[in-house]
């Protein structure tokens, strides 16, 4: 009995030792990131999210009113394949190593959003916020994609909106944080030059 004990006690630790010898020696996945956050955002996040946005609208002219939205199979299974790149472009833009830009790359809107260099900063300075920014974009559009498959124009409509709170949270945080001082700002320089006028 004691014998058919030790040679199981030999066993388990043996095994142990593969278990633990093979996670080790096992391969990490190895990220070559080559775009930038910008690509992404440019290429993935903005033409794919304004896609879902503009499907679903009321729109006024001289000539009438017209009511937008996915009618077709085909409307549907397009806004699919743009909807699975948004929600996938909150992954890639997760991976470490990541820029936010090509070195020497300027601001397209100087004055009114930071500098590759300073959102870095700021990124690097609190990755974990970043990161909850990118996985709330994700969460945003699952709603999307699960409205495009039910053919819910309502549902896409609603969700549309949480993608868009989830965009402006980041941006509010990385891209433009002081959009609304300077609004204010300027709005109290106005308030201030009435009197004299």
């Amino acid at each position: 009995m004691r014998m058919r004990t030790f040679h199981w006690l030999l066993l388990i630790g043996v095994s142990l030792l593969v278990a633990a010898a093979c996670s080790r020696s096992a391969p990490q996945p190895e990220y070559k990131p080559t775009a930038t956050i910008k690509d992404i955002m440019d290429s993935m996040v903005d033409p794919n999210a304004d896609y879902i946005w503009e499907s679903v609208a009321t729109i006024v002219t001289a000539a009438g009113t017209e009511e937008r939205q996915p009618r077709t199979d085909e409307d549907w299974l397009t806004l699919r394949r743009r909807a699975i790149p948004l929600i996938e472009a909150t992954n890639l833009l997760q991976m470490p190593g990541r820029h936010v830009a090509k070195p020497g790359e300027k601001s397209e809107n100087p004055g009114i959003e930071l500098g590759p260099e300073e959102i870095e900063v700021r990124i690097d300075q609190d990755r974990a916020a970043f990161m909850n920014h990118a996985r709330e974009l994700h969460d945003a559009v699952l709603p999307a994609l699960k409205a495009i498959e039910a053919k819910d124009v309502k549902g896409l409509s609603d969700a549309g909106e949480h993608i868009d709170t989830a965009c402006e949270n980041c941006h509010l945080k990385y891209w433009y944080p002081d959009q609304f001082k300077n609004l204010e700002t300027e709005a109290k320089k106005q308030q201030e030059k009435k009197p004299q006028e």
